[in-house]
């Protein structure tokens, strides 16, 4: 995996048609998607906005081992919640065991937050995780983005793979010297080294590169030599999302 497509490696097939609507209408579809999806209480909107989503991403031609993948860390973290927010929450038990009470609010309210994290997810994977790199650096800077946010966020994801190298090659290291980590003093010594040592060669690459920009007469911000146009197709994408977005918040209300 190389970071120019660390974004979207793995996650639609060739021919998507989601790869053929612009950029920054992408983008503000998953901007409106998420905030939508985050104010749906019902059960039955939630559901829609899931199901949706699924739809949606099927019809893109995304991989699902690929998806399911990029999801599974957050569902690992519904189990976790399913099982302690009953705990917490006060209403009807469903389920007792000795002086433990599962409350059917608690679960309903896991259950809430799992349809809403699927379904915010899934529109970014679609229609953000497929994007390049560079593409949505290019998209966040005709949005009127600050420069140097969007630089900050394209940076960010570009180091992330070369910061884990890093991080693997001193553990690989460590590893070598015998290191077994215990619960004492010098576990936590060695750690905080390897912390220090991280950041400390992640300020040295970041000076190396900044002069190697500056070499290639780098001055702050990234010049654009390809622009992108609106299309019919991307009006009637951004027309669909919003009706869909609007069924939504139509079940949401009267429901």
């Amino acid at each position: 995996m190389t970071p120019t497509n660390w974004l979207s490696n793995g996650l639609t097939q060739e021919s998507s048609w989601v790869q053929t609507v612009d950029p920054r209408a992408r983008l503000l579809a998953a901007v409106a998607a998420a905030v939508v999806f985050a104010c749906l209480q019902g059960g039955t909107a939630l559901g829609g906005a899931l199901g949706g989503m699924v739809v949606l991403g099927l019809s893109a031609r995304m991989r699902p081992a690929a998806v399911f993948a990029r999801l599974l860390p957050f569902n690992i973290l519904v189990l976790v919640l399913a099982a302690l927010l009953p705990l917490s929450v006060p209403g009807d038990s469903v389920y007792q065991w000795g002086a433990w009470a599962w409350s059917r609010p608690g679960l309903e309210l896991a259950g809430q937050i799992a349809l809403k994290g699927n379904a915010i997810l899934l529109a970014l994977l679609l229609l953000v995780g497929t994007m390049e790199l560079a593409t949505l650096g290019h998209a966040l800077d005709h949005l009127g983005v600050p420069s140097k946010l969007a630089q900050l966020l394209i940076f960010t994801v570009r180091y992330l793979e070369v910061v884990h190298r890093e991080y693997d090659r001193l553990r690989t290291s460590m590893k070598v010297r015998a290191f077994q980590p215990v619960l004492n003093m010098h576990t936590l010594r060695t750690y905080g080294t390897l912390v220090g040592m991280l950041l400390v060669r992640a300020w040295d690459r970041s000076e190396r590169v900044l002069a190697a920009m500056q070499c290639r007469g780098f001055t702050g911000k990234f010049w654009l030599l390809d622009h992108f146009r609106y299309r019919w197709t991307d009006a009637l994408f951004g027309a669909g999302w919003l009706v869909g977005l609007a069924a939504l918040i139509a079940l949401e209300l009267w429901g």
